[in-house]
């Protein structure tokens, strides 16, 4: 049981690093590193999954992920829109048909999943 703890100790500050490093590149995501952050540390350390959910940035994003209120409909559209101002860039970089069907694929998978959450009410932004 000791090496499990071990492992998602060690994949969630992997992912909460690469996280870090998605904010200053902008095809390597944020979110789903600090999300993915937060679950290993919820499996491994009581204390660094406080510790993120207390954190002044990536502590937000972890809250409106946890909570059924559902994400903000601006942090949504504003998701939605910068990946496919990726996506874009990615295929007219790479230029080869296949991939391309891959980006599109994706893209529209996560869009769909995106615009299927609930959105929460402005009026409960204005209260955090």
């Amino acid at each position: 049981m000791q090496g499990k703890r071990i492992l998602y100790l060690l994949l969630g500050w992997f992912s909460l690093i690469s996280g870090i490093i998605g904010i200053f590149l902008p095809l390597l995501p944020t979110t789903p590193f600090v999300l993915l952050a937060a679950w290993c540390f919820s499996k491994s350390s009581k204390r660094f999954h406080s510790w993120l959910l207390n954190h002044k940035f990536f502590g937000p994003i972890v809250h409106d992920w946890q909570s059924s209120d559902g994400i903000p409909r601006r942090a949504r559209n504003r998701a939605i829109l910068f990946m496919w101002i990726g996506m874009t860039i990615s295929m007219v970089v790479v230029s080869r048909f296949w991939a391309t069907i891959g980006l599109l694929i994706i893209g529209l998978c996560v869009m769909t999943y995106l615009l299927r959450m609930p959105v929460r009410s402005e009026d409960n932004d204005k209260t955090r």
